[in-house]
């Protein structure tokens, strides 16, 4: 396949629009595999979910000196992880799945684990290492779906973006812990 692909002309986008309308946004030219794609979605959603929750436990349980810079950023990475949360899910209901939120198998999906922390600095860490983890999958997935889907990919683009910022803020926490 040539840098020159050629466009399809008005006629043949009208005529393929037409075809499987039941698929919604999956139209023919989509090129990657749906069932691997929404797998690897709703992995993403279990991991942005059981973040939430380590993060709202996190908030609430800072406790000393140094405890309200951490808690504020607790509370800010928190809800942005529910902003991921939710692209995901209406990405998946977009490719015609269905985003897993059953609490009985959100903590077997996800990629990070949920280890609450007794102290702040131990809370701080685990953060850290969730976050890393988050990184290296999305960075994974990223270029596992290539040129295949890049709705998804550029979806996977902003939260790891963020999810870079979030592991930048725990390291600042951490060194002065």
């Amino acid at each position: 396949m040539s840098n020159e692909q050629q466009l399809s002309d008005v006629s043949s986008l009208r005529q393929r629009a037409r075809v499987n309308v039941e698929n919604g946004a999956v139209t023919e030219g989509y090129s990657a595999d749906r069932e691997t794609v929404l797998r690897l979605l709703n992995e993403s959603l279990a991991t942005e979910l059981v973040c939430i929750l380590r993060y709202k436990r996190h908030y609430y349980m800072a406790k000393g000196l140094k405890a309200n810079v951490a808690a504020t950023e607790f509370l800010e990475h928190a809800q942005q992880e529910a902003e991921h949360a939710d692209l995901l899910a209406e990405r998946i209901v977009q490719l015609g799945g269905e985003p897993e939120f059953n609490p009985d198998t959100l903590s077997k999906n996800s990629h990070a684990q949920y280890v609450a922390g007794n102290t702040l600095k131990e809370m701080v860490y685990e953060d850290l290492v969730a976050e890393r983890i988050a990184i290296d999958s999305y960075r994974e997935i990223i270029q596992y779906i290539g040129e295949q889907d890049p709705t998804t990919r550029r979806i996977f683009e902003v939260i790891l973006a963020q999810e870079e910022e979030h592991a930048d803020d725990m390291a600042d926490i951490l060194k002065d812990l």
